[in-house]
């Protein structure tokens, strides 16, 4: 059973050093749970909605990279700039917002520099999705 992710819900990244927060904007039809609106699977652009995960760790991330090898090989992180390209997944197979299918707890999403992006708290009570 997985619950429905609203915004605020807390997000992390398997190569970033500190959680980030989703927002979800006032766009297309608005469906309150738990008092907050409910995320769908559309809500994944980087900075507008999924904020930034302090610093990334990973050398696939040319930032990091050209960091890295400039400090000798030592791995240095740099500020993360999420690039997700493409909707969470899977969504919810029972609850649509707009005939979209809503977040849910077990849904993630894939960083370009390799970062699986998961949900870490939905923001809401514990609700069947």
């Amino acid at each position: 059973m997985a619950d429905l992710v609203v915004n605020g819900a807390q997000l992390t990244c398997t190569f970033g050093v500190a959680p980030s927060t989703l927002t979800v904007l006032p766009a297309g039809p608005i469906i309150q749970a738990g008092g907050q609106p409910l995320a769908r699977v559309v809500d994944f652009a980087p900075m507008l909605n999924v904020a930034p995960f302090g610093m990334c760790t990973t050398p696939s991330n040319p930032q990091v990279a050209a960091a890295t090898s400039a400090a000798a090989g030592v791995l240095t992180p740099q500020p993360c700039v999420p690039v997700i390209t493409a909707p969470w997944t899977p969504g919810s197979t029972k609850v649509t917002a707009g005939g979209i299918p809503a977040l849910t707890s077990t849904s993630t999403c894939v960083c370009a520099w390799g970062g699986s992006i998961s949900i870490v708290a939905a923001g809401q009570a514990k609700v069947t999705g």
